[in-house]
């Protein structure tokens, strides 16, 4: 039994290994094949037969040559995942966590690192004017209002009622508080919109603002718990609810309609484009044969089709689990239009900020991730030649290399300079191994920078 799973361990990783492969160079061998040459040289050269209980003796020995060679290819693999990315170097402050955070049913991620890229520098004037696209339930809207008094004008969206209401609840106990730390005649407003529609909303409620540009923006992609743990919203896998996932309830498309009347190849694309789903086809197909005895309408009966479609092995990229949380993930997408969204809202964004105002956006997962990385590339040089020039003059740039304004601050290690702007972090900043441990939610979070010049 010990021989056979350490096989099959090795067969689900040999997935990720052959992506991997083509990386080495022709006629070097890699780690899997200098293991087998080793123990085929140590064995006589492996051939002929051999008596049963000298090939239990083999498989075992071969079965723990494959284990140790694929932690080894494991182990680089995730070396060569984190040479990616630039861990904040920010102290994590729990206690400024638990003060704006909402520990029972939000915890704003990477409040520390969003406070620092707003700090007032020599490159940086300050906030005069700031909008949280996302407001959720307010953490970091309220740690942004206590700390710039220089604070002006404050503008909190959300597509979420839920949200919305809370988050206007909060920051008016903020206004209210007469130990706040806040400008005494800063104007907030908080609105009920998309943040694709960020320039009609400040249209509408500051013509002037519009025209100067706005000195920094936030955009936080994550869920909010209140959002997940809300079984009756239909984004989680467990629990039972409608399967509905709408950000916004006056919509009128709904992850049911979806898996219940479009047509078979777009439920496909669906789970294949935003979910990344290997057993998309056959997940497509059990879908469609759904809709023969009436269909899909509560999350348990699509956790159970997916439980019923997946092999059972434990933990991996296969595991039930991770497969419902990828069709959950697509299906949301999907029902929202996200992606059309999010770089409409980034080209919006952009336009909005005034000279030298900032931008940033933290992600969630490397679909979002990689459109706010090219929407960024696109927006500081406006033409495909150019974009390509300005990333390899980035990368020709190298580490620590100054901002526009002058000094360098400690958080930004590489840049990608344009005509239009400047990226600030072109490796995004992820969180400190210390608010991994105490907010699991944040270790997939991705944080991005861009200044408008």
């Amino acid at each position: 039994m010990a021989a056979s799973a350490s096989l099959k361990a090795t067969s689900s990783f040999g997935i990720k290994f052959a992506v991997f492969c083509p990386k080495q160079s022709f006629g070097q061998p890699n780690r899997l094949t200098c293991s087998f040459s080793t123990f085929n040289k140590k064995n006589g050269g492996g051939g002929g037969n051999v008596g049963g209980k000298n090939q239990k003796a083999k498989s075992r020995k071969k079965s723990c040559v494959i284990a140790a060679s694929s932690k080894a290819v494991a182990d680089e693999l995730l070396r060569e995942k984190l040479k990616r990315r630039t861990r904040s170097e920010k102290e994590f402050d729990i206690d400024r966590v638990i003060q704006y955070g909402d520990v029972g049913s939000h915890v704003p991620v990477m409040l520390g690192e969003v406070l620092e890229v707003f700090l007032q520098s020599a490159h940086f004037a300050g906030l005069r004017s700031f909008v949280d696209c996302t407001v959720g339930a307010a953490g970091h809207s309220v740690a942004i209002i206590e700390s710039h008094p220089e604070l002006k004008m404050y503008v909190g969206m959300d597509v979420d009622p839920a949200a919305h209401e809370r988050a206007r609840t909060r920051i008016k106990a903020v206004l209210n508080d007469v130990s706040s730390t806040r400008s005494s005649d800063l104007r907030t407003y908080t609105v009920l919109k998309n943040f694709r529609f960020i320039k009609p909303v400040l249209a509408e409620l500051d013509d002037e603002c519009l025209a100067a540009g706005v000195d920094g923006i936030l955009m936080d992609l994550g869920m909010s718990s209140m959002q997940v743990d809300n079984a009756q919203r239909g984004f989680s896998v467990i629990g039972d609810g409608p399967l509905d996932m709408r950000m916004d309830p006056q919509a009128s498309l709904k992850a049911e309609d979806i898996l219940n009347s479009w047509p078979h190849t777009e439920v496909g694309r669906i789970l294949r484009d935003y979910g990344e789903e290997s057993n998309w086809h056959s997940l497509q197909k059990k879908i469609v044969k759904a809709r023969e005895s009436g269909g899909l309408h509560t999350t348990s009966e699509l956790v159970d089709l997916i439980r019923g479609s997946t092999a059972r092995a434990k933990g991996g990229r296969q595991g039930w689990i991770k497969t419902a949380t990828r069709v959950f993930q697509a299906l949301r997408i999907a029902v929202n239009d996200e992606f059309k969204a999010l770089e409409d809202a980034l080209h919006a964004c952009f336009d909005c900020l005034s000279p030298g105002g900032r931008l940033a956006v933290i992600s969630f997962h490397s679909l979002e991730d990689r459109i706010v990385k090219q929407t960024f590339l696109n927006v500081i040089s406006k033409n495909r030649e150019e974009n390509q020039l300005t990333l390899e003059a980035g990368v020709r740039e190298g580490r620590n290399r100054k901002n526009p304004g002058g000094e360098k601050e400690a958080w930004v290690k590489q840049m990608v300079q344009g005509q239009h702007g400047a990226i600030l972090t072109k490796r995004p900043i992820t969180p400190t191994e210390e608010e991994e441990e105490v907010n699991r939610r944040s270790r997939s979070a991705k944080l991005r920078v861009i200044q408008k010049l």
